[in-house]
Formats: structure tokens, C-alpha cells, sequence
């Protein structure tokens, strides 16, 4: 049996997921990709030069775990290495989208503060994490693979310096789709407190560590690889990495 067969259930969502980007206008024009590892040799991911609201179930290419086809006819997008390196050195996720939401992409372009690494609203704390930004690097490079090394272990989210977003989850697509919504409703709201000129208020480290308990009682992890962190709070108030994103 195909894979295509095999896995059809799965098939329909990543169009359908591929389709969701270009109707919010996450993606223009070749931008943006996604994957989603289904088995532990196969990859299901999006076609190389295609706009997402063009990739149907015909399209869409399999490959094994080294990046090679091993179903479909179109080429796999440009941006395979970085899924290669993500799915090999993060043995725990299972699906990984990129895209360029544009409220979002005003961090990756920003020289002011990350806000994204902050405590801001619930959901956003238990259910993404913080997000640095990674070094810029060239598209399609293994440079750029490479610029994730620092920052691949201890969180899920990224912000790719002048460039767009990486998130990756141990879940589904699904989930990594609604996720990427609340992640750009954040920014939304970011950019439309700070056009107050009022400052932005944060989440207290006391109810960060309430939020902690939270997910803690319905045994969700922490985001970064299992073990990378000791607590939410640490994530947030005890980590290093926030000195270097402002």
C-alpha cells in the first residue's frame, strides 16, 4: 500500500493545514513549509515552489529520515535539511511548520525588545513557551539549519531573524496550526498595547509558577526537549538566554 493510502486521514489535514496558511495570509507566494513525521523512517512533507493554497494530495512528497524521496513526484521543498537536522536531534516532535505571519515576522525584523520571550497571557505561557529569535541565515542553507543549534533543545518556538517562524510539537499538525493562531493574536496584541505608549504588563513570576502547577496537575509538558527545563518559571525568569533576546 502507498503511503498516500496509508496515511490519507493525515494527507487531508496537511492540505488542509497548507491551505489554512495561505487563506490567513501566513504564507505569500513560495513561502513557508510544514512536515509531519509519521512514522519513525517517514516524513510527510510540502513540494518545493508551491504556493500552499495550491499543494493538494497529489503533490505532496514522503521521505525517510536522511531526506530522501521515497514516494511523489514533485521535489520536497528547499528547507529539507533544517527538517532532517529538527526530526533527527529532536527524537520527541512530531510535526513542524514554518510560515510568516505577518503581526509575528515584526519580531523577526524588530531591533527593539522580543517580546515574545515574556509572559504575556495564559495560553500563550502553557501552551507555546517563549520564543527566541535565531541568527539570521541564508534560506535553503544548512547555515540556517545550523544558526538552530543553540536554541533547538530548550524550546519549541522560534522566530528565524529576518526571515519568518519554526514551530514544532510533539503533537499533530492540528494542534501546531492553532497554536501558530494564538502565537500571531499575541503579536497582534503586542503591537496594538505598545501603539498606546502605555508599555506592556507581564504575567507575575508568582502566577507563572501558579500556571506551572496547572500543567503540572494535567501532566502537559514542558516545551525544549524532555528534561531541558526544571520548571515554567525557569523558562521564564531564570533563563539565560533572555539577557541576549532584549
Amino acid at each position: 500500500m502507498s503511503y498516500l493510502k496509508k496515511y490519507s486521514d493525515q494527507v487531508d489535514t496537511f492540505v488542509g493545514t497548507c491551505h489554512h496558511l495561505a487563506k490567513h495570509q501566513y504564507v505569500t507566494g513560495h513561502g513557508g513549509n510544514l512536515a509531519w513525521k509519521l512514522e519513525d523512517d517517514v516524513i510527510l512533507i510540502t513540494p518545493t515552489q508551491h504556493w500552499k493554497g495550491h499543494v493538494t494530495r497529489d503533490n505532496v512528497v514522503f521521505l525517510n529520515m536522511k531526506g530522501e524521496t521515497i514516494e511523489g513526484t514533485a521535489r520536497p521543498t528547499g528547507e529539507t535539511p533544517m527538517y532532517v537536522k529538527f526530526f533527527n536531534e529532536r527524537p520527541d516532535i512530531q510535526a513542524v511548520l514554518h510560515c510568516h505571519p505577518i503581526s509575528l515576522n515584526t519580531f523577526a525584523i524588530s531591533k527593539g525588545k522580543n517580546w515574545m520571550m515574556s509572559p504575556l497571557f495564559p495560553e500563550t505561557i502553557t501552551e507555546i513557551g517563549p520564543v527566541p529569535v535565531v541568527p539570521y541565515g541564508e534560506p535553503l542553507t544548512q547555515r540556517l539549519a545550523d544558526n538552530f543549534s543553540p536554541f533547538l533543545q530548550r524550546y519549541n518556538t522560534f522566530l528565524m531573524e529576518n526571515h519568518g517562524m519554526v514551530m514544532m510539537s510533539p503533537r499533530d499538525l492540528e494542534w501546531i496550526q492553532m497554536c501558530t493562531d494564538l502565537l500571531e493574536m499575541t503579536a497582534r496584541h503586542v503591537i496594538g498595547a505598545m501603539s498606546l505608549g502605555q508599555g506592556i504588563k507581564e504575567v507575575t513570576k508568582e502566577d507563572v509558577i501558579n500556571l506551572g502547577n496547572v500543567m503540572r496537575s494535567r501532566d502537559l509538558p514542558l516545551f525544549g526537549a524532555p528534561g531541558a527545563w526544571d520548571s515554567l518559571e525557569d523558562m521564564y525568569f531564570n533563563n539565560p538566554d533572555q539577557k541576549i533576546q532584549g
